[in-house]
């Protein structure tokens, strides 16, 4: 009988071991670059995950932190080279060009205007949904202090969160989907 408890007792620790390593019904993905292309399939990715039932994170980092600056939050208070990475880096997603075919912005102009005319949503939009639809959206403080950035220059965002690496590996050592973009 007692080998028999103990053998019960190790089929309940194998069960509740394999419980915590089932993945959680989430995508969790890091949005690395800050192209129009990129960052549209970014966020109907993110959006379409929660439309699904699935919960969303997402991780901006590099270049992908310039999606969410503010285009009408000034900044003082800048060094010279966050002053220059400022300036030459686009400011929010009204900005950003496309990473193939930009022609001198009449690429991006023309996407955008296509987009407009087959009422597909814009960034901006996008991004507005996203946060309806409850998208967690957390950015790099590590990147954002590399490029000048600061927390009053970014986007009003209703789950937005700065951390580092490890709270995006957190969440995404469980996640069903992981992406890369």
């Amino acid at each position: 009988m007692k080998e028999l408890q103990n053998q019960l007792e190790e089929l309940k620790n194998k069960l509740e071991s394999m419980d915590k390593k089932q993945a959680s019904n989430q995508l969790s993905m890091v949005v690395f670059n800050g192209d129009l292309d990129k960052a549209l399939a970014a966020f109907i990715m993110a959006t379409g995950s929660v439309a699904m039932g699935m919960d969303a994170v997402m991780f901006f980092t590099f270049w992908g932190t310039s999606l969410l600056r503010d285009q009408k939050k000034p900044v003082k208070g800048k060094d010279i080279i966050s002053k220059m990475f400022g300036f030459m880096i686009p400011k929010g997603a009204g900005k950003v060009k496309l990473s193939k075919m930009n022609m001198g912005g009449m690429g991006t102009a023309m996407i955008k205007s296509l987009m407009k005319k087959k009422n597909v949503a814009s960034l901006e939009e996008l991004i507005t949904l996203a946060g309806e639809l409850g998208v967690k959206i957390y950015i790099c403080e590590m990147s954002m202090d590399l490029m000048g950035f600061k927390r009053e220059e970014m986007i009003d965002y209703p789950d937005l969160t700065y951390c580092g690496v490890a709270k995006f590996l957190e969440e995404a050592n469980n996640s069903r989907v992981q992406l890369f973009i």
